[in-house]
């Protein structure tokens, strides 16, 4: 008799496949960034969530380029006023975001040290008609972590001697007057040296990185002269011409400055 062999396939009862661990895995990964972003928001100050905001925004520089500064002695467009940069939403200020009551920082202590500083400005500049003329080329300019002086050159009036960083007597003055008005506020202190695009001929022996970089310097000895404690700066740096004032002419002359910020 012959023998006939059945062979039977057991299918074992499975899940129906793995696709639901896909979609199951996205849901939860979309949740956790949900209550981070949530946690954020309620963790951070006013301030903070700007630079963040700022940061993700690549149009900043250009927006805002014409509206540093004012046309008041010391004037200069805050950070945290409400504003016209290209959030991704689509606003045009983060105001109506919750501020943490033990937060420190924010609008009222930026806008209070401005109002120091122009005060003690004012007093400095009394009888000194020269330099109540040269204060047009300061901007005073709120940021996310303390207050920036950006002292500018222009078609008229230059920081150093072309080419050097040798400090013009009108320059020294002008320091003179914004030491003794960051004196009396608590904070590191950076110094950033910027130049515009034209270059040397010989490149190898000198170059914009080296000026910047020197002119930051000699701003500090200068200001450590007039009596801001050396202790108190935290660095110096010089970016050459690769962060201009005015994007679209980076030969322009107010795009040689030098940036003095204090940290509150």
């Amino acid at each position: 008799m012959p023998i006939i062999v059945k062979k039977i396939t057991v299918v074992e009862a499975g899940h129906h496949g793995g696709a639901w661990k896909v979609a199951y895995a996205d849901f939860v990964t979309a949740m956790m960034a949900f209550f981070l972003l949530l946690w954020l928001l309620g963790s951070t100050s006013e301030d903070q969530r700007k630079g963040l905001a700022d940061y993700f925004t690549p149009t900043l520089v250009k927006t805002k380029e014409q509206s540093a500064g004012s046309n008041g002695l010391l004037g200069g467009s805050s950070l945290t006023d409400v504003d016209s940069y290209p959030h991704a939403a689509g606003q045009t200020g983060t105001k109506t975001l919750t501020v943490p009551r033990d937060t420190t920082g924010g609008p009222k202590e930026g806008e209070a040290t401005i109002k120091r500083i122009r005060e003690r400005v004012s007093d400095a500049l009394a009888g000194k008609r020269k330099l109540q003329e040269l204060m047009r080329q300061v901007r005073l300019i709120d940021t996310t972590t303390g207050i920036r002086i950006d002292l500018v050159d222009d078609a008229d009036f230059s920081m150093f001697s072309l080419g050097t960083t040798v400090l013009t007597p009108d320059a020294r003055g002008l320091l003179g007057v914004v030491a003794e008005a960051i004196r009396p506020e608590g904070g590191k202190v950076t110094v950033r040296g910027h130049t515009d695009s034209l270059r040397y001929r010989n490149t190898r022996l000198v170059n914009n990185w080296s000026l910047s970089a020197g002119r930051a310097e000699a701003t500090r000895q200068m200001l450590i002269r007039q009596g801001i404690d050396a202790d108190r700066f935290r660095r110096i740096e010089g970016v050459a011409d690769t962060e201009p004032l005015i994007a679209d002419n980076s030969s322009d002359p107010r795009n040689r400055r030098i940036s003095i910020s204090v940290e509150h």
